[in-house]
């Protein structure tokens, strides 16, 4: 199945770039998260490990918890865009939100959970597979975090 990119998923990927880009000026890994549902950013973040002193605050948890707390049930039906591709705990947090679609750009060759190390959002044994899109506005995705970690080598 081939699967194309929207213009609502680069819309909504400005906006992830956004969030990664204050999470660089807060001195965070620079990943940014919207969710969207009926074409609408319902949340966004950004990474907040540092400030929160919290390994667990990644862009994609935060914006799910928040979309959550806006949609209910209705998580269902929306989109998680993010800046790179989701980790392990990040993939396994949108399989059980059931989110319907992951649209993401920097690949992660490191720790990647969607297509790089592994799939765990599309595995066969799990009860939800949501749709995913991955390298939406790489480019931009991956000058944001070489900059931000070529500024602290």
């Amino acid at each position: 199945m081939t699967i194309h990119v929207r213009a609502l998923d680069l819309f909504a990927m400005e906006a992830a770039l956004d969030e990664a880009r204050a999470a660089a000026d807060a001195d965070e890994v620079p990943v940014g998260a919207v969710l969207m549902h009926d074409g609408a950013i319902v949340a966004r973040a950004h990474n907040r490990m540092r400030r929160d002193a919290d390994a667990t605050a990644h862009a994609e948890v935060a914006a799910l918890r928040e979309g959550a707390r806006v949609l209910g049930d209705r998580l269902r039906e929306a989109t998680l865009v993010v800046t790179m591709e989701p980790c392990a705990m990040c993939a396994g947090a949108i399989v059980l939100s059931r989110v319907q679609r992951l649209v993401f750009g920097a690949w992660d060759a490191k720790a990647g959970m969607c297509g790089s190390i592994g799939d765990l959002v599309r595995h066969s044994k799990l009860n939800h597979r949501p749709e995913v899109l991955g390298g939406v506005a790489q480019e931009e995705s991956v000058r944001l975090l070489q900059e931000f970690f070529a500024a602290r080598r």
